[in-house]
């Protein structure tokens, strides 16, 4: 029976492999806003020197908090870089987002006029909301009264926020998105972000901003009990070690474009990064179940994901949350993964603090700039226990290496675990 086909127009195994591989969502523009360093080849250029950019509190008054040190971002005025009448009507979350994204579309020579209005979509995590708008809209009506309560206060304390300006900003009316997962948050983005570029979109605009450092979101910060309370900006956040006391907070951005290889090939994608090729979640049993966590699997799903073994992972930025119990379980987990010592750690988060939806994120970035350099850079501030832990934990400087694929890490409070694959790209 003739049914209408032939061997000619069957697609061949390479067909099918060369139709996989232009599918393939690559990062083809990065931007960064850190304590460290504002716009990726300041921020770049301080964490691979293992310079660091936590210190004290400076945005307030600390002295009446345990909480005295934090990444802050210095020299970041809103008004050089986004219109006046945004301002009065946005948190800094939103702020370093929007400026953020620019840059990322900047570095990837993307023009979103160029395509047509639903192609381009945009997808932010974001872990405490507007808190310092907040703050400062409750000040005026405690002091002044509701009249002095800006209407802007209906919207721009709200998680979902920075992906609407940003979406408005520059028209991108494709399905959008945001994800409220804390410190994972920055590459639960990037999954969702991969979703939408199999679902025919054209480009995605992905990552993570958060800004909780003010009196309101630090106070909001240590009903946790897990936010450090030392005063000496090098040792205040210490994972893997000893003295470790919980961690720093920090504000920034990272901001990311998707593509398919393919069309980022077709239109001359000046970079090409590296690909998102394996993505993992878990969530942890209640502590009172007496199951262990679960990040080794989510670990295990991101390696499945991408077609990987444990051995093809050249470098893991871990999480470090810098609490005894936590690192223990994270060593525990990587240990049981790749076995002891077997593969290069870093945690470049000592350098800005946990910088919550925009943490994951910029650990991406760093891992891609990375595979990039030939270059892992450095953790400071800690570490004396990680030998002991089975880890072998960069520290001292960078360290030269041959990178093809970067494993990140990231729990977030309640639960929540998230794990990422990036590979270079022939």
């Amino acid at each position: 029976m003739n049914t209408g086909h032939t061997a000619a127009q069957e697609p061949t195994a390479a067909g099918r492999a060369a139709t996989h591989r232009d599918a393939l969502p690559v990062f083809t523009g990065l931007a960064v806003a850190a304590p460290n360093g504002l716009g990726t080849d300041a921020f770049w250029s301080a964490t691979r020197k293992g310079v660091g950019g936590i210190g004290p509190i400076t945005h307030f008054d600390a002295g009446a908090y345990p909480v005295r040190v934090a990444g802050e971002i210095h020299g970041f005025d809103a008004r050089e870089h986004i219109p006046s009448r945004l301002v009065p009507a946005t948190d800094r979350a939103t702020q370093l987002s929007l400026v953020t994204t620019a840059w990322a579309l900047g570095d990837a020579e993307l023009d979103p006029a160029d395509f047509g209005e639903f192609d381009g979509s945009v997808v932010t995590a974001n872990a405490v909301g507007g808190v310092e708008f907040i703050q400062r809209e409750l000040q005026s009506l405690w002091s002044k009264g509701p009249r002095y309560v800006t209407a802007y206060m209906s919207y721009a304390w709200f998680y979902g926020v920075n992906t609407g300006q940003i979406s408005i900003r520059h028209q991108l009316k494709g399905p959008s998105g945001v994800v409220v997962t804390g410190q994972v948050g920055g590459i639960d983005a990037l999954a969702q972000a991969r979703r939408r570029l199999r679902d025919g979109q054209r480009f995605v605009v992905a990552g993570g901003a958060d800004a909780p450092v003010c009196p309101y979101g630090l106070t909001a910060g240590m009903t946790a009990g897990n936010l450090s309370t030392g005063e000496d900006p090098d040792t205040a956040y210490a994972p893997f070690d000893r003295s470790a006391r919980g961690h720093v907070p920090g504000e920034g951005s990272a901001m990311m474009i998707l593509e398919p290889l393919g069309a980022a090939r077709e239109r001359g994608a000046r970079h090409i990064y590296g690909a998102l090729t394996g993505y993992g979640a878990t969530f942890d049993p209640h502590p009172a179940t007496g199951q262990p966590p679960t990040l080794a699997r989510a670990a295990r799903i991101a390696l499945d994901d991408a077609g990987l073994t444990p051995d093809d992972i050249d470098v893991v930025f871990a999480d470090g949350a810098a609490e005894a119990a936590a690192d223990r379980a994270e060593a525990t987990a990587l240990v049981e993964l790749f076995g002891p010592r077997r593969v290069p750690v870093t945690l470049p988060k000592t350098m800005t603090g946990r910088m919550y939806g925009a943490g994951a994120a910029t650990d991406v970035v760093s891992a891609l700039l990375a595979i990039r350099d030939g270059e892992i850079p450095p953790t400071i501030g800690g570490g004396d226990l990680a030998g002991e832990l089975g880890l072998d934990l960069v520290t001292g400087g960078p360290r030269p290496a041959r990178l093809d694929h970067a494993l990140v890490l990231a729990r977030g409070d309640g639960g929540f675990n998230s794990a990422a694959v990036v590979s270079r790209v022939p």
